[in-house]
């Protein structure tokens, strides 16, 4: 059976609905049009319904990134089954509505650009291709009489981008399976390990003062640079302690630490008094989160002077490495569906994060992130999604659920 052929003959219908979810700016708090759009789209190839997100999930020890004030009506998940006949592997398929805010220099982000094959805006393939490619894939099976043995369920979630509150909610409701693909932009490689990765916040007291009181006052600025040292330094250790860990071989640095906010001071001659930075580190599977956030308090503590007794360190975020071992048959037919698609993929590490740690952690379920699109062009002015892609991405998940669920 030629399945690109038939997968093939929805491409225009594919992209016609990447251009539309585009088209609606789903960063956080305002997922809940793309949820009811795609209640209607997705009635096509399953059984679908809207999943609220409980109010009480801000309370849970998992929550990510709380903001004063969040409500969640309105903005429901959304869940897609395709129920099995029995006998069949079961089959979890995640992927997120929401997107980031367009980037510095991103033209018109939220109006899609169809160009030179391939469609340009914010959330192509971060993740709103990987949507598309879902649908194509289930539109496919649907076209050709598929029905599996094992049971299909399709997790739309809200919230990746900030954390994961959306698919924590899906695990919360304990619903497992035989597999999980958390679809992402992996350049149609398949990654069965995923690093973990801690967002902190580093709060640093100083003494203030009038800039002539030399000896009298202590720079929260100054010190805050010297917790960026510290913790650059503390990053370099721990990625010389994690260079032979399997599948993250060939990156330089898959782990990198980053400081993305930094603020002090309230006028050029006063010394200041507090210092805010913000930043994430990753680390791979040879640590845990809870030895990571040790070690980052151990170093900060132990760093001499002033610093060591004047800050606080908070976690926003953490999550654990997902990691699901490369022979594992979960793996094996991702990597045959890819090969009958015409492709050989890589089957390495992903230096990000996702989804796939819930799954994994919490349910103990085999996860492995895939997907078209390039995860360089994520959250980028350049962020778009080559439509061939798009296809053969699709091919390869309607050819792994042939094979994984039965029928």
């Amino acid at each position: 059976m030629d399945l690109g052929k038939f997968v093939r003959s929805f491409e225009e219908k594919g992209v016609a609905l990447l251009e539309d979810l585009v088209r609606m700016p789903s960063v956080r708090r305002r997922e809940g049009q793309v949820a009811k759009y795609l209640l209607e789209r997705f009635s096509e190839v399953g059984e679908v319904e809207l999943v609220p997100v409980p109010e009480s999930i801000v309370d849970d020890p998992e929550y990510s990134f709380p903001l004063e004030g969040i409500r969640y009506e309105d903005r429901p998940n959304l869940r897609v089954r395709v129920p099995g006949s029995g006998g069949g592997r079961s089959l979890i398929v995640n992927t997120h509505m929401d997107v980031v805010p367009p980037s510095h220099g991103q033209e018109d982000p939220f109006l899609p650009k169809l160009r030179e094959g391939a469609v340009w805006g914010r959330g192509t393939c971060d993740a709103k291709g990987q949507i598309v490619a879902i649908y194509l894939a289930l539109k496919t099976l649907k076209k050709i009489g598929f029905s599996p043995a094992g049971n299909i369920a399709v997790h739309l979630v809200v919230e990746e981008e900030c954390g994961g509150n959306g698919t924590l909610a899906f695990v919360r409701e304990g619903e497992g399976a035989d597999g999980v693909l958390v679809l992402e932009p992996t350049g149609l490689s398949a990654f069965p390990s995923v690093r973990g990765a801690v967002w902190f916040e580093v709060t640093v007291y100083g003494r203030s003062g009038h800039s002539a009181q030399a000896g009298k006052v202590v720079s929260a600025l100054k010190e805050a640079i010297r917790a960026v040292e510290l913790l650059e330094g503390y990053h370099s250790r721990l990625l010389e302690e994690s260079r032979d860990v399997p599948l993250f071989e060939t990156y330089r640095d898959p782990m990198p630490i980053t400081f993305g906010t930094f603020h002090a001071g309230e006028w050029p001659a006063t010394v200041p008094r507090k210092a805010v930075l913000r930043g994430v580190l990753g680390f791979l599977p040879n640590r845990t989160r809870e030895g990571v956030e040790a070690e980052m308090r151990e170093v900060l503590s132990s760093g001499g002077g002033w610093l060591g007794e004047h800050y606080e360190l908070r976690f926003l975020y953490r999550h654990n490495s997902s990691v699901t071992p490369p022979d594992h048959p979960l793996v094996r037919t991702l990597v045959e569906a890819c090969r009958g698609s015409g492709w050989e993929p890589e089957v390495k590490g992903m230096p990000a994060s996702c989804d796939a740690w819930f799954y994994r952690e919490f349910l103990g379920v085999p996860t492995v992130v895939f997907g078209p699109g390039e995860l360089g062009h994520a959250h980028s002015s350049e962020e778009h999604i080559e439509v061939e892609d798009l296809v053969r991405g699709a091919e390869a998940l309607a050819r792994f659920i042939l094979d994984w669920c039965g029928g």
